[in-house]
């Protein structure tokens, strides 16, 4: 029994991606589609692939990053280096979040201040204006 063989078509229904994402994804070469003539067949593994490829982004990885962290899946030593790796890049990448989350956190509290400053000075006019 073959390995089963999904279109481009049902890779973008079942990804919610677009075509030309699919596209870019194997010109970067992260994803590597049969091809036959002018239509793209993926595979289980594309499909694998592609899961890895869109958290990896909604992480903040970069396609590089990703790239070279799915061609480690070939060395031949049962993904210990994927994985060593990978773990790496994620802890550096969640410290990079908190502390996007800690600024942005610190600009939401500047910004709240701000505006309760702007909204008593504007009380203020107004009573003055209604004397």
């Amino acid at each position: 029994m073959s390995d089963p063989r999904f279109t481009i078509g049902e890779m973008c229904e079942a990804f919610s991606v677009t075509p030309r994402t699919l596209r870019f994804y194997e010109s970067k070469e992260l994803l590597y589609p049969q091809r036959i003539g002018q239509k793209r067949l993926f595979t289980k593994s594309d499909r694998a692939r592609l899961k890895l490829i869109l958290q990896g982004k909604r992480f903040g990885f970069s396609l590089e990053e990703i790239r070279q962290l799915l061609e480690l899946y070939n060395i031949d030593d049962q993904q210990n280096t994927q994985l060593t790796r990978t773990y790496e890049l994620g802890l550096e990448r969640l410290a990079a979040m908190k502390a996007q989350r800690d600024e942005l956190t610190n600009a939401i509290e500047d910004l709240t201040e701000q505006l309760s400053w702007v909204e008593t000075a504007l009380n203020e006019r107004r009573l003055k204006a209604a004397e």
